[in-house]
């Protein structure tokens, strides 16, 4: 496997240094700079598993890096910032941006959000998903089995393709809810358990399994 490569943009010294050496020691290949200038020509001319892209910078502000770099690639970004306002959390993410974090962050934190954005870019990234004879689309978001159309509601579609991207890992229903129902949604207790089911009728029983108090897992 090769070693993942982070693009890391901060003016701040300390942090900077304290960033890379932390990605380092992850097993992470680190780029830095600390400018937005620098750090735009870097985004566009090298390829990054992810950036992690501070707003505040000289010469070119992260907002004015993030815009222009999504005009050319969609390397998944995370924004740092000392902003906390709601409008700032929407301008980045509206701008492009794959996920926010509020200075000062947690490590461990930073660590965990960039492993979950470069796993979903791998996912999105293949475009196709293979699970045995059942086949993902994600660009389409249409599914085959042995080769014939499944049609699938967009909730089960969302079920199927989230329980994919994480697939050997158990997800809990309340993570599902998390990241596939909004606050609208009617929250039944069994809602997630009643579209498995319908997957399972349509794509086969042995497809999820149900870790017992845990959650689902599609295996590996």
């Amino acid at each position: 496997m090769t070693a993942m490569r982070i693009l890391v943009v901060e003016d701040e010294p300390r942090l900077l240094r304290n960033l890379a050496k932390a990605l380092r020691e992850e097993s992470y290949a680190v780029d830095t700079a600390d400018a937005g200038d620098d750090g735009l020509y870097k985004a566009e001319n090298y390829d990054y598993d992810a950036i992690v892209l501070d707003v505040m910078l000289p010469r070119l502000d992260g907002w004015e890096l993030l815009a222009r770099l999504r005009k050319q690639k969609r390397t998944p970004v995370l924004m740092l910032t000392a902003r906390d306002a709601t409008t700032d959390r929407v301008r980045g993410l509206d701008n492009g941006a794959d996920d926010y974090l509020v200075k000062p962050f947690d490590l461990t934190e930073l660590l965990a959000r960039l492993r979950a954005l470069i796993r979903r870019s791998a996912g999105d990234g293949r475009s196709e998903i293979e699970l045995g004879d059942i086949a993902l689309d994600t660009r389409s978001r249409s599914v085959t089995r042995a080769g014939e159309a499944v049609t699938l509601t967009a909730r089960e579609y969302a079920i199927l393709e989230y329980l994919a991207l994480h697939r050997g890992e158990v997800v809990s229903r309340t993570t599902l809810y998390e990241h596939l129902f909004d606050e609208n949604d009617d929250t039944l207790s069994n809602l997630v358990d009643v579209h498995v089911f319908n997957l399972r009728k349509k794509l086969g029983q042995q497809l999820i399994a149900t870790r017992r108090g845990q959650g689902y897992c599609i295996e590996t």
